[in-house]
């Protein structure tokens, strides 16, 4: 049987794993939908740091998690 712990730890890391994904997922279409509507670079550019960010959030999802492990460890 899974502690709370574990299962709370379980819980972070599926959700850090849907924020890369849903972001891997936003950041190909919307290149692809900019580039098909002829959007403007600068357009395209927002979408590219609004992907940064959500990969940004996700790297500081995974470092919560690691350091909440390192601290049940010890």
């Amino acid at each position: 049987m899974m502690s709370d712990k574990d299962a709370e730890t379980a819980r972070k890391g599926r959700f850090a794993a849907m924020v890369i994904a849903g972001t891997g997922v936003f950041w190909v279409l919307a290149t692809f939908i900019g580039g098909e509507m002829g959007l403007s670079q600068r357009v395209r550019a927002l979408f590219d740091l609004m992907a940064l960010a959500g990969f940004i959030w996700a790297l500081v999802l995974i470092y919560q998690i690691w350091r909440a492990r390192q601290d049940n460890r010890g």
